[in-house]
């Protein structure tokens, strides 16, 4: 990759975004480039989140690969299918205390974490803060998930600004309670909500794939 202007480096479908691309400084808690997350004990009030430099450089959870095919970077198949399980990068499962209000992490789809589309974006706030714009039958105990793919450029949004999920290398940024509609900058559309629940151990599971397509169109 060379040096030079945001649009050399970055900012291609083909070529996603990473963290050094061009734009205004934003706080930021994903600045493991590695995807790792760790994991916060609920003593700690602390957001806990794992950040993704690219789509195609994931360290996934090894354990959770199922098929081999889903390494092949020309899969096509479906992301997340009903009942599969939300994991961190470690591959443990997403129980539903382990994040508290205004938390936000990196989740993946356990049997294929290696896929491309992968990177999902987990929050939790109050259900009653939910706009009507949100698929609110698709969220549970306050739990919401988007793909962490920008559609303007598909760079991964891995910084927060207050509530408000930002793309770095164009400042997009994105409302996760309403609906991630675009709030700032350049993306045509908002992230893709993934629809979840509770299964009856109290993990987070899918219960089908994204409501829309993943990343640029």
């Amino acid at each position: 990759m060379t040096t030079g202007s945001g649009n050399d480096r970055c900012g291609t479908p083909n070529q996603p975004c990473d963290e050094s691309c061009d734009g205004e400084e934003y706080p930021s808690i994903f600045r493991d480039d590695r995807a790792q997350v760790q994991r916060r004990t609920l003593t700690k009030g602390i957001v806990t989140v794992g950040g993704v430099a690219s789509a195609l450089s994931l360290a996934a959870p090894l354990s959770a690969l199922r098929d081999v095919d889903v390494l092949d970077p020309a899969y096509t198949g479906p992301v997340y299918e009903e009942n599969i399980h939300l994991v961190d990068a470690d591959g443990e499962r997403i129980h539903e205390e382990d994040l508290e209000y205004g938390d936000v992490i990196t989740v993946f789809p356990e049997p294929r974490p290696d896929i491309r589309d992968a990177p999902t974006l987990l929050v939790r706030h109050p259900e009653q803060e939910y706009a009507e714009e949100t698929a609110l039958e698709h969220i549970v105990s306050g739990y919401a998930a988007f793909s962490k793919i920008c559609p303007h450029m598909a760079c991964m949004v891995s910084q927060v600004d207050g509530n408000i999920l930002v793309c770095p290398c164009h400042i997009g940024e994105f409302d996760p309670l309403d609906g991630a509609a675009v709030v700032g900058g350049p993306p045509p559309r908002p992230l893709p909500q993934l629809p979840i629940t509770l299964s009856a151990e109290g993990y987070l599971i899918a219960t089908g794939d994204f409501l829309a397509p993943v990343g640029v169109e």
